[in-house]
């Protein structure tokens, strides 16, 4: 491993400072100077440190309080890329973005988890490469990769862990394969878990504390806490697929092999079998939104019904972690009202009032871009936290004196 060279003592804290203009909010040496209580001579030095890199950019001069108006500088965002993957059971979405998280460039195709590591890897390396060319941006602006995977990941490693629906990929190196094409670090997470940071980081950050619910094939959570991804101690937290259901059937067995699970009776495979033993056309979630949309009655009283056992479930997640707002997405999300009104009427009804006070309950904003939008965000934290940008800065500086 290379030992990335140091910043002079006069430059130590330079990613400190920097974290003042994350926000994008332009700044002059005096606002920064006040905001971080550091004398003026130093935060001079660690600006004219960021701009040489290339991190910062002067946006325009601020008004006049006597003498040459002060320069203001702000994040550039166009430095470098990120290249953001969204993996599901049958699609691959890949995205370039700027370090705003601002997407500049992006792809969906068809794409089956079952090929196996090597295979999808491959093919959404070759769309990352098709889409940088088109954008005009070379290998070496990527700052990293971030990748979301539908199924358990020991985050630490970037490893899949027995994923249910992902035959093969158990204990596979992601990073170390994708690491053959970009040279930035390699983030890989659950696609709940990105679609939860992909929420927060796009609309919900007065909102610190927030749970995601995905309800799709299966169900489950991802959950932010002041502002933070947690995952647990081994990347496990929020499966509330598994949760047992009250009152559910002992003979519904879940893909787990217990029975009564949340995702065995209001997952869409579960709602479609009851709407086919009603005698609906239904397979797949997208059927059941069609048939919703349709005003099927039976589709309906379904949905709603799943809902209600979904809401079961958070009424517990509302009492534990008094999350401010609860999103629902996922294919099934797309029902609207219907599976919000069973979920908005048992956690009300069965959760601690203080709990409810502010609560909401709402339908995603990022729809399918939320795994995108994570995988950026989560990359965009790491690449930009305070030590990546001493890092970064001290490698600039090496390579201009080289």
């Amino acid at each position: 491993m290379t030992v990335p060279p140091a910043l002079p003592p006069t430059l130590a804290g330079t990613g400190e400072l920097f974290q003042l203009l994350r926000d994008g909010t332009p700044r002059t040496r005096a606002e920064l100077a006040q905001l971080s209580s550091l004398a003026r001579s130093t935060v001079t030095a660690r600006v004219d440190a960021l701009l040489a890199s290339g991190l910062l950019a002067p946006v325009g001069e601020a008004a006049s309080t006597g003498g040459r108006p002060p320069t203001r500088f702000a994040l550039n965002r166009d430095n470098r890329v990120v290249l953001a993957i969204d993996l599901g059971a049958s699609h691959a979405s890949v995205a370039v973005t700027d370090l705003s998280g601002q997407v500049l460039d992006e792809k969906t195709v068809d794409s089956d988890i079952a090929d196996g590591p090597e295979k999808v890897l491959d093919r959404v390396t070759a769309i990352g490469r098709k889409l940088l060319t088109a954008i005009d941006r070379p290998l070496s602006d990527v700052a990293g990769v971030g990748i979301g995977v539908p199924g358990p990941v020991e985050h630490a490693t970037g490893r899949p862990a027995n994923p249910p629906i992902m035959p093969g990929w158990h204990d596979f190196d992601i990073p170390a394969h994708l690491g053959k094409t970009f040279v930035g670090p390699v983030l890989v997470d659950n696609d709940v878990n990105l679609m939860a940071l992909g929420e927060y980081a796009t609309s919900w950050q007065s909102a610190p504390h927030l749970l995601l619910v995905k309800v799709a094939t299966g169900i489950g959570a991802g959950i932010v806490s002041d502002g933070r991804l947690m995952r647990g101690a081994l990347g496990s937290a929020g499966d509330l697929g598994h949760v047992q259901v009250a009152g559910a059937r002992d003979d519904v067995v879940c893909r787990c092999g217990n029975t009564g699970c949340l995702e065995a009776v209001a997952a869409g495979p579960a709602i479609a079998a009851k709407l086919r033993e009603r005698g609906l056309d239904v397979e797949g979630s997208q059927d059941i939104v069609d048939a919703v949309v349709a005003g099927e009655i039976a589709a309906l009283q379904a949905v709603r019904e799943a809902g209600r056992d979904l809401g079961s479930v958070l009424a517990t997640c509302v009492n534990m972690l008094n999350p401010s707002v609860i999103v629902i997405g996922g294919k099934l999300s797309e029902a609207g009202e219907y599976l919000l009104a069973g979920v908005r009427e048992v956690v009300y009804q069965r959760s601690l009032p203080l709990a409810t006070h502010d609560l909401r309950i709402v339908s995603t904003s990022a729809a399918s871009r939320g795994g995108i939008l994570g995988a950026s965000a989560m990359v965009v934290d790491a690449v930009l936290a305070p030590r990546a940008v001493d890092e970064y800065v001290a490698r600039q500086a090496a390579a201009q004196t080289a």
